[in-house]
């Protein structure tokens, strides 16, 4: 049996998309996939959203546009190019991805989008969430989408932890179906800015009235241990060039991307030139760089420090090259973030 609040939110579902619509036509953040309903825009920002925050991606999103401005210029562009564009983003899998299902569109499909969240699953890279998000915003398609945010409001809305099916039904019940791409952004607008994990401004909820837990409720956080790990890399510069070498294109990860060369710990040498934190998943990197000689040609390659902008180098690599003064500095960072995407 139902618990009270639960048959009263289903009672008042229209009072709940009602307001949190306005709430979100006033308070809706300006963002730059927002200006128009195009749909490569849309899919571009929804792919570069997964599992990375939005202030992390706007000056992504902005360049990558500008390098691809059409899915017939991103189908025809260097899977290398597209992943120096990508660079610093993180996760180069969805970058792969877009770029393959960006060929099936121009190429096999003509360069028509597909309409609804059903034929754009059939893509490489689409899933359950990102399909439906792009049919939604760009289409106007009834379909709901659940990402943490979204997870996070409606459970405290029921005051309940659910499962993920029934958030999905959930979230397909509450759907205004006149404004889908809105209702759905606006779901998950206030999961970002007010009904945030920790310490969220209830007072200025659009929909406090409706919720049953104001804020108490805390989702259990699961305890994974940060594994701790020092590495070394060498950084050999010669002539306006630094030396990298490009990591395998069968490796588990960031396949043919560009990196610096890892080395033992140098001997007979005190203090490395500069030290460097990075963390991926569940390891914590302290990096010690060393301005040693490479290690033998036939391992890597020379590049001249002009060109660096537009090789495909791993975040790392570019975190380095910053740190050192020969990529030129830049204000992004890139933070991931469960509660922003699912991954699919």
């Amino acid at each position: 049996m139902k618990g009270s609040h639960e048959r009263r939110l289903v009672l008042k579902d229209p009072d709940f998309g009602s307001q949190l619509l306005a709430w979100y036509d006033v308070h809706a953040r300006d963002l730059p996939w927002r200006k128009n309903r195009d749909p490569y825009r849309v899919w571009v920002s929804e792919i570069m959203l997964q599992q990375t925050r939005v202030a992390a991606v706007i000056e992504y999103y902005q360049e990558f546009i500008r390098r691809f401005p059409t899915v017939q210029k991103l189908a025809a562009a260097q899977e290398a190019s597209v992943l120096a564009a990508w660079s610093g983003l993180g996760y180069y899998r969805r970058a792969r991805m877009l770029h393959a299902a960006a060929k099936v569109i121009a190429r096999e499909r003509s360069g028509k989008f597909p309409t609804t969240a059903e034929d754009w699953r059939t893509l490489p890279g689409i899933g359950r969430y990102t399909s439906a998000a792009i049919a939604s915003i760009a289409f106007e398609q009834p379909v709901a989408v659940v990402d943490g945010n979204v997870a996070r409001v409606l459970q405290r809305i029921a005051g309940a932890c659910m499962p993920t099916e029934k958030i999905w039904h959930r979230a397909e019940n509450l759907i205004d179906r006149k404004r889908p791409g809105d209702f759905n952004q606006a779901v998950m607008e206030l999961g970002a800015t007010v009904c945030t994990p920790r310490g969220p401004a209830c007072l200025t909820c659009p929909v406090v009235e409706l919720c049953a837990s104001r804020g108490e409720m805390t989702t259990k956080a699961k305890s994974c241990g940060q594994k701790k790990r020092e590495i070394h890399y060498a950084l050999d510069r010669r002539n306006g060039s630094v030396f990298l070498r490009q990591r395998p294109r069968h490796s588990r990860l960031m396949p043919g991307m560009w990196e610096l060369p890892e080395i033992p710990r140098p001997e007979g040498q005190s203090e490395p030139s500069f030290t460097v934190k990075h963390s991926i998943t569940v390891t914590d990197f302290t990096v010690r760089v060393w301005p040693v000689p490479s290690i033998a040609a036939s391992e890597g390659a020379w590049w001249a420090t002009d060109r660096l902008p537009k090789l495909a180098l791993t975040g790392l690599a570019k975190k380095i090259l910053q740190r050192s003064g020969i990529f030129p500095a830049s204000a992004r960072r890139v933070k991931s973030s469960r509660t922003m995407r699912a991954s699919e």
